[in-house]
């Protein structure tokens, strides 16, 4: 069986929620399976281009509701997940970051000097950092000073040219919050801004995050990056997972993934959703930075084309992006004073442009006055605000 560039892209704009949009921030979030919340923002951006959903709103589910977590998971990144996915992430992609960053913190402390049991080290911190919360969700300037041991840095590397110490307490709070023991609960910050008040995961939720096997957290959230993604192939699964390769193939076939062919590789989908989606209607779309739709792959020719050089950064950041019918066409950015202005890098015709300008309008409408800035600023969007 094959599946055309063309119908992955018609895929991509019914299941992303970007054709038509749904009706709120836990849907929105659901038929994306996470989001990228790195930059809080974003995190917005995104839930709002799909849903038309308030900030205010957004904030509730974040929260009040808590219907919408953030955990630190795939790749050491922080994401939104619908709460339901707590368990399977913390059993599976969270669980090889945390015992990775685990040994490599222990290994740091002792290469500095700081102590001689590494393992033991981190073990007293992570105990400390859990008894601490005990009493109530706390910054992380308060653990430090609070905890000493969390106050000391990590000096950098002095033969090398780049770095900078780094903060013992940022490791450490790493290590706690892959684990899904501790989350990040209330932000001291406003909307387009992280500063986490660190929260014990059964204070914030009413429970406990029970983490599932790591086999079955996997084929979980196979099984849901197929629904939102497939089809795909296992590079993409291997990438965006940041797992390995047994731990894919091991997940592909637990859930009875079908083989298929794309244009440049082989891709896999679920079981019961071989039959071709219906092209929507016509569609636009303006995304932010790490969006996960411009994020979701690792092969991207199908929807980015020629582009990814100007939207993307060295390190493969994308950037704010414009959308026509399932395919990236340029980007946007916003001028001081809050407008939202595009550049588009080909000829969309007539009809789609008074789409995007249109999009332009309501997401300026949208913001409110507020300026957006990212550290992921694409090549474009950096060339465009000088």
């Amino acid at each position: 069986m094959k599946v055309s560039d063309g119908q992955r892209r018609a895929r991509l704009g019914v299941r992303h929620a970007d054709a038509l949009r749904v009706r709120g921030p836990l849907e929105a979030t659901e038929t994306m399976t996470c989001l990228h919340a790195t930059e809080m923002a974003n995190v917005y951006l995104s839930i709002g281009s799909r849903s038309g959903a308030t900030r205010p709103q957004i904030a509730a589910s974040l929260y009040e509701e808590r219907s919408l977590v953030r955990q630190l998971a795939m790749r050491r990144t922080v994401f939104v997940f619908p709460r339901d996915l707590l368990p399977p992430v913390c059993g599976s992609a969270a669980r090889r970051v945390a015992e990775q960053q685990r040994e490599r913190l222990a290994r740091e402390v002792v290469k500095a000097g700081l102590v001689d049991d590494g393992p033991a080290w981190v073990s007293a911190r992570v105990t400390e950092v859990l008894a601490a919360l005990a009493d109530g969700p706390q910054t992380t300037a308060e653990l430090r000073a609070r905890l000493p041991e969390l106050d000391r840095r990590l000096e950098a590397d002095p033969t090398k040219s780049y770095g900078t110490s780094v903060a013992v307490a940022s490791r450490v709070l790493t290590v706690v919050a892959a684990t899904g023991e501790v989350l990040r609960g209330e932000n001291e910050g406003g909307w387009r801004t992280s500063r986490p008040r660190w929260t014990l995961a059964a204070d914030w939720l009413g429970e406990p995050v029970v983490a599932t096997t790591p086999a079955a957290g996997y084929a979980t959230l196979v099984t849901s990056w197929l629904r939102s993604f497939g089809p795909g192939s296992e590079d993409d699964l291997v990438w965006w997972l940041g797992a390995t390769k047994a731990a894919v193939r091991r997940a592909l076939a637990d859930v009875g993934a079908v083989e298929v062919q794309l244009t440049d590789s082989g891709g896999w989908l679920l079981p019961d959703d071989l039959e071709d989606v219906q092209q929507p209607a016509p569609w636009v779309a303006l995304l932010p930075p790490l969006d996960p739709t411009t994020m979701g792959w690792k092969h991207r020719a199908f929807y980015l084309g020629e582009h990814g050089v100007q939207l993307f950064d060295r390190n493969g950041n994308a950037g704010a992006t414009a959308w026509v019918d399932g395919r990236v066409v340029g980007g946007w950015h916003q001028e001081p004073d809050g407008q939202v202005v595009l550049h588009l890098l080909e000829d969309v015709g007539v009809d789609s442009r008074a789409g995007l300008d249109r999009e332009a309008t309501r997401l300026t409408a949208w913001l409110d006055g507020d300026v957006v800035r990212s550290v992921y600023a694409s090549p474009l969007a950096r060339s465009l605000s000088g």
